[in-house]
């Protein structure tokens, strides 16, 4: 049987080190790792996707994306026809975004990030990772491997002004329960991961890799 290739994106300012403790049955799947790129000046976000696309080798391919790299991997389909498009711990669409989101968007407040923010690790860990990571910051420090200023405020203004408003139902949605940058409340139709925070990726995985294959492999109704 030919194997299924799955190409995963990681969180804003996160390396492919979050999918460590992901592991999917060699014998069926094909896992490969895409990685942030430092954006050109004034990149709109579906030509950043078009070109992470050409990281893409594989024809009709699963995309699983974290966070930013879910929305990131929305924004990707439009250019590889994936087989199906998975997101963890993010949004199918803007009107999802939480009301400080909304604001921030709103009130141009996204500009107002600083200039050093790469040098913030807490501030860039608490909008990557949430609220409540930061007891265990030396943990996480290791997965935020993107420091570029150029990067960030791209990043952080493009999550911001994602214009998608409908949501694509074919694209599958994981989220936790307990997702502090993502709420819950403001969720729609999504497989629920009981008491997962925005990091599950690293604090759910036994859930994830038990389920993830049978997601990857249900056919459609």
């Amino acid at each position: 049987m030919e194997k299924i290739p799955v190409y995963f994106m990681p969180g804003l300012a996160a390396s492919p080190a979050i999918f460590e403790r992901i592991a999917l049955s060699p014998d069926i799947f094909d896992m490969h790792f895409l990685e942030w790129e430092i954006p050109f000046e004034n990149e709109l976000l579906s030509d950043y996707a078009k070109r992470i696309s050409e990281k893409i080798f594989h024809k009709n391919p699963v995309l699983i994306g974290v966070s930013f790299g879910g929305i990131l991997v929305q924004e990707i389909s439009k250019f590889v026809h994936p087989k199906k498009v998975i997101i963890i711990s993010s949004v199918r669409s803007n009107a999802e975004f939480p009301k400080r989101m909304k604001v921030a968007k709103a009130t141009k407040a996204y500009k107002l990030f600083p200039k050093n923010l790469a040098d913030k690790i807490d501030t860039l860990a608490k909008f990557s990772l949430g609220e409540k990571i930061n007891q265990r910051l030396k943990l996480y420090e290791k997965f935020l491997s993107v420091r570029d200023n150029r990067y960030l405020s791209w990043a952080i203004q493009n999550v911001i002004l994602w214009d998608r408003s409908e949501i694509d139902e074919n694209v599958i949605h994981i989220h936790g329960s307990a997702d502090e940058v993502f709420p819950m409340k403001y969720i729609k139709n999504c497989i629920v991961v009981k008491d997962g925070t925005h990091i599950m990726i690293l604090n759910k995985f036994r859930w994830l890799n038990e389920n993830l294959p049978k997601i990857i492999l249900e056919e459609k109704a």
